[in-house]
């Protein structure tokens, strides 16, 4: 195992408290780690090749922390997070300022327009700020209608769908491949790497807030790391399972 990319979920606290979500998120959520302990940990795994790290949750931007641990990190490693947009605009000042190399904003309602506008205009604002951006789209099969729609409000807006990650809803209610082609308008977009089989990569891992770790977010396979470390992670996931979502 030679991982490259991980993916730490900050915090379980978000205030959409989306009913799908995979990690059953809260407005009033938690975590269990320390700015310090996420600094020293994502550097030791820099030094053992992980490349980028993506932050996510919950919501990123309810974690007290983010922007001293993106602070720390930077020229470190690639570093990302995701956000549902609802604090975008109140601390986008702060994002522009800490610098992450790629912010993704996510729209999990495409049927509703209010999202879709308010995602594409922070989408443009962070760009014309200098920070790299793009939207992760989620794509349930009932919602194709919208989701289509939803694709077509951002390129016209000149969001490319090279700037789209079109996310299959998993849990039920899921798309099939070509369907979310058809949502792309296009046979080439960016998705999940699980979109046509399930199955672990050998070069990513999650981890989780209560600092479980696991092949992917979605899967109900977990466990914890004995040492807050590169080698508590890839011991962690030796011999770990993976059940489908």
């Amino acid at each position: 195992m030679t991982l490259d990319r991980i993916s730490i979920e900050l915090t379980n606290a978000c205030a959409k408290a989306c009913s799908f979500c995979y990690n059953h998120s809260q407005p009033e959520g938690a975590t269990q780690w320390t700015v310090d302990e996420l600094t020293a940990f994502v550097l030791d795994c820099a030094e053992h090749g992980v490349a980028a790290v993506s932050f996510g949750g919950g919501e990123p931007l309810q974690y007290p922390g983010l922007f001293d641990l993106l602070g720390r990190l930077e020229g470190r490693v690639f570093r990302s997070f995701t956000t549902n947009g609802l604090l975008l605009d109140g601390a986008m000042d702060r994002v522009v300022a800490s610098a992450p190399n790629k912010v993704h904003v996510s729209i999990h309602f495409p049927q509703s327009r209010s999202e879709v506008d308010r995602v594409c205009s922070q989408v443009i604002e962070l760009d014309r700020r200098g920070v790299t951006s793009g939207v992760n789209l989620l794509v349930a099969r009932s919602q194709l209608t919208h989701a289509t729609s939803a694709s077509r409000i951002l390129q016209d807006r000149g969001i490319g769908v090279d700037r789209i990650v079109f996310l299959p809803m998993r849990g039920g209610d899921t798309p099939t491949p070509q369907e979310l082609a058809g949502v792309a308008g296009t046979s080439k977009f960016q998705s999940m790497t699980c979109l046509l089989g399930c199955g672990p990569s050998p070069r990513f891992a999650s981890i989780g807030w209560d600092r479980n770790v696991a092949w992917c977010s979605y899967t109900v396979s977990k466990r914890p790391m004995k040492t807050l470390d590169y080698t508590g992670l890839t011991g962690a996931m030796r011999g770990l399972e993976l059940r489908s979502c």
